[in-house]
């Protein structure tokens, strides 16, 4: 980080600019006609002046705050990017000094393609996304949490989210009451913070209703409460541990596939070995249609369809927690991936392939066989592996009669 020393001092990040042209001896309240960077973009309610500024096509946010608070949000800020907690990029920040009195500015990265959470309930093109984002507000809070992040103030406001082709998450915006503390946030701290959520969002709410800009119904009283039912769900899904066996290892895919079920992908998964088998914990992840197509195809560069990468994936991650284990060390994912398409993937395939002679849908094939062996150890009650899930497959397939036709290439 460089600082410039003038009646202002700028502290900013390398890779970014120094800001030096912004004309820091007013108050944000007076830029407008003093600055040719302004632009003006959708946000939330803030109780402090921000403004946003234009380098080069980059867009960066600036909250006026009182002496030496901008400082301390920005460590919160790079302590939470260093945990990879969805939160805004911190930049830099700024020590003031105007016509008001001595000030600080916060800068961080204007996160593109992102909207206040406020703007879900004011536009009805996006009334059939509230389900999905409503999750990842409780997502949100969930992974706060397991990183012993206390966030004091999640607020329509406060919060971002962003839809693309990848993943579809809230943000945090506002970290000025955030603290951060070792290990998992304690009971009374999340509840505490689920009652500042709840009192704030319904807060939101009830004024967009009274201004007028609510659409879709929304009845007020019930969305706090609903974010918080969803949260008490995912903490619970995520938090239980489960005990397996040597040869149990597919009760993680019934793990997996509750999450699943909730609106919830994985983003990690690890086996802690404890007194009579293992014991499972997850990090969670909202996702929108193309997130485990893309992660699959960097890892591998296997090719398929959204929910036939959720299944790879998730397979992929099962072989992370297990090598882990056995190896008594982190496996990266990246290692268990290549894993996963040398030994599993690829031989099963080419054996498929030596007895139909071809495949039509390589993807789908293996989905299919995934989904047998996922049937044949639940009912067998233990994990019956790879090769007898593809025989048995390959045996069901010859006696309907069909010659393979599901995925032979014709």
């Amino acid at each position: 980080m460089q600082s410039i020393h003038l009646p202002y001092n700028i502290s900013v990040r390398h890779g970014h600019p120094d800001f030096f042209d912004l004309p820091w001896g007013l108050p944000l309240t007076e830029w407008k006609d003093h600055s040719l960077r302004l632009e003006e973009v959708a946000c939330g309610l803030s109780r402090h002046p921000v403004l946003f500024v234009n380098y080069s096509g980059r867009l960066y946010a600036l909250k006026q705050l009182p002496v030496e608070l901008a400082e301390t949000e920005y460590d919160l800020l790079v302590q939470m990017e260093g945990i990879r907690l969805p939160a805004v990029s911190p930049v830099g920040h700024v020590t003031t000094q105007t016509v008001e009195g001595p000030g600080s500015v916060l800068i961080t990265r204007y996160l593109d393609r992102s909207l206040p959470f406020r703007s879900l309930f004011m536009s009805a093109s996006l009334v059939r996304y509230r389900d999905h984002l409503l999750d990842a507000i409780a997502g949100l809070m969930v992974q706060l949490h397991l990183a012993g992040v206390f966030w004091g103030d999640c607020s329509l406001s406060n919060t971002l989210f962003r839809r693309d082709a990848g993943a579809l998450r809230a943000y945090l915006v506002d970290a000025e009451t955030a603290e951060i503390q070792p290990g998992v946030l304690p009971p009374q701290l999340r509840h505490q913070d689920l009652d500042i959520m709840e009192e704030n969002i319904n807060g939101d709410i009830s004024d967009l209703g009274d201004a007028d800009l609510l659409v879709g119904g929304v009845p007020p009283e019930d969305t706090g409460a609903s974010i918080r039912l969803r949260y008490q769900n995912l903490w619970e899904e995520i938090t239980h541990p489960i005990t397996i066996g040597p040869e149990e290892h597919y009760k993680i895919q019934e793990r997996i596939r509750a999450l699943n079920s909730l609106g919830f992908s994985i983003g990690e998964l690890s086996l802690d070995q404890g007194a009579w088998g293992g014991s499972l914990s997850v990090q969670v992840l909202v996702t929108d249609r193309n997130f485990h197509r893309d992660q699959l195809l960097e890892l591998t560069g296997v090719e398929a369809e959204e929910m036939q990468a959720r299944q790879m994936m998730n397979e992929i991650q099962e072989l992370k927690a297990t090598l882990s284990q056995a190896n008594n060390r982190s496996t990266p994912l990246s290692v268990a991936a290549y894993y996963w398409l040398k030994n599993i993937y690829q031989p099963t395939l080419a054996r498929i392939q030596k007895t139909s002679g071809g495949i039509s849908d390589p993807a789908e094939v293996y989905c299919e066989v995934l989904e047998h062996k996922w049937y044949l150890s639940e009912r067998a009650g233990r994990d019956v592996g790879h090769q007898a899930a593809v025989e048995d497959y390959l045996k069901l397939d010859q006696k309907r009669g069909s010659g393979g036709d599901s995925f032979q290439s014709g």
